[in-house]
């Protein structure tokens, strides 16, 4: 996942398909929490790690190291601007 629209895209779309399913009320409160949770804390772990290891930045068994607050901020630069 080296193409930036690319991940923009993957990590754009499902909270935007999160949001609209809870406007036109096909999802309870309960499962939009837990999808939300499952988004934040899995999906965009994944996606995040996955990109990072595309670049050669992080070794593969450290994607779920993406989990611990802050690497997020620690990779901004390459995350979100390269």
């Amino acid at each position: 996942m080296k193409n930036i629209f690319i991940y923009y895209l993957t990590i754009i779309a499902p909270i935007g398909i999160i949001v609209w399913l809870n406007e036109t009320d096909s999802l309870n409160s309960i499962q939009f929490i837990g999808l939300l949770f499952f988004y934040l804390l899995i999906f965009r772990t994944y996606v995040d790690g996955k990109r990072l290891y595309d670049k050669n930045i992080i070794p593969k068994k450290d994607i779920w190291k993406m989990t611990i607050p802050g690497k997020h901020f620690e990779f901004f630069k390459e995350l979100y601007l390269k």
